[in-house]
């Protein structure tokens, strides 16, 4: 008697688990304000191909994605850093392994208003003037004008990045504006002729009240467009890692994805869903 309620408790158990969100058709998917628009572009398109899944798409940054998949409120997190080792440690304690994608790359562009005869900055530089180092245009060759610093906020993925490999884990300056999105550092930049952003490039394509700069490694280097000469994305430019400042974007899974969810993320990593990544101005991934 014993025997048989040991064995129905396990089916009752496997029967659990394969309906959980491993197995769903309904997909929740939170996290990077720089993935969200691509992120909605791609459930559009493959629910269109699956009418039977559906799909929600929601920002708030790569911190409170990472920190929703751990709590169990989503099923997926878009991410535009790597997960780090205390949120890895944090999974495991909740009982969740994150499983990680490689969705897409992203050149991390650098922004002025168009009417800044600035065109180039170093890595240095750019790190002195997010430190508070460098606080006037005419000490890199641009006008007597006060720097403006717009940055984003410290949930963002794309805060993180900036900040650990262009500051080197130095704090951003006291008077950097921080804004919600890379829409929102583009609005402010196209106002201000003083300003300084950076956000995926992407965003800033075809954008003509400001100028997408070319950065240099060092005094040595050339300095790199993450754009063509015609304003699209360069992709080789990023491939090769001759512009400096780019990135992998990433999608988490709590658990090894099963089913539909399965499903998602290779259909995001096929040829199909890079098409999307083209489209909405990011790098596809390298073929092999």
């Amino acid at each position: 008697m014993k025997a048989q309620q040991k064995f129905l408790t396990v089916l009752v158990l496997a029967m659990l688990i394969g309906s959980g969100p491993a197995f769903a058709r309904n997909i929740t998917v939170k996290g990077s304000d720089t993935i969200v628009t691509m992120g909605q572009r791609w459930a559009e398109e493959y629910m269109k191909k699956n009418p039977d899944t559906t799909i929600q798409v929601t920002g708030g940054g790569s911190g409170v994605g990472i920190a929703a998949l751990l709590n169990g409120t989503t099923d997926l997190a878009n991410a535009s850093r790597a997960i780090k080792d205390k949120e890895i440690d944090k999974a495991k304690q909740a009982g969740y392994y994150p499983q990680e994608f490689r969705v897409a790359i992203d050149s991390l562009a650098v922004v002025v208003h168009k009417d800044n005869p600035i065109t180039e900055l170093t890595m240095r530089q750019l790190m002195g003037i997010y430190l508070g180092k460098i606080n006037n245009w005419s000490e890199v060759g641009g006008p007597d004008m006060t720097i403006i610093r717009y940055s984003r906020e410290s949930s963002s993925g794309t805060y993180q990045f900036f900040k650990e490999n262009i500051l080197k884990n130095g704090d951003f300056a006291s008077d950097s504006q921080t804004m919600p999105g890379t829409s929102a550092i583009t609005n402010a930049v196209i106002k201000d002729p003083a300003a300084i952003g950076y956000g995926g490039v992407g965003y800033f394509v075809g954008q003509s009240g400001l100028k997408v700069l070319a950065i240099k490694k060092d005094d040595k280097s050339a300095a790199i467009s993450p754009l063509k000469a015609d304003g699209s994305v360069d992709y080789e430019a990023a491939w090769s890692k001759t512009y400096p400042i780019w990135r992998y974007l990433y999608m988490y899974s709590g658990f090894k994805p099963k089913g539909e969810i399965k499903a998602y993320l290779d259909w995001i990593m096929s040829p199909e869903g890079q098409k999307v990544v083209e489209r909405e101005g990011f790098v596809p991934l390298p073929t092999a």
